[in-house]
């Protein structure tokens, strides 16, 4: 269940991103949020979810898993330094 939905069509734009459980509210508006977020996501199926992003073949997002003392993380950059952090528990990995 992958969707995207733009929630304004003139900057500042918003949108809402939607996969699976997990949606995502993104925001051009000032004063919103400062480049150089993070942000952890709780899921499951993490090594699916990289190959899935790696069959996209973007240059430019070639996300790797990590193991960790806690489970497994792979991190997703955008061009603003915001990062993704999709994080997967060790009892799910």
């Amino acid at each position: 269940r992958e969707r995207v939905t733009c929630l304004t069509a003139v900057p500042p734009l918003y949108m809402q991103l939607t996969l699976g459980d997990c949606v995502l509210h993104l925001s051009g508006h000032h004063g919103d949020a400062t480049p150089g977020g993070h942000v952890r996501v709780p899921c499951s199926g993490l090594r699916e979810f990289q190959q899935a992003l790696l069959a996209k073949a973007y240059r430019h997002a070639r996300p790797g898993v990590e193991a960790q003392p806690w489970g497994l993380d792979m991190t997703v950059s955008d061009p603003f330094g915001n990062r993704l952090t999709f994080t997967q528990a060790l009892e799910a990995a």
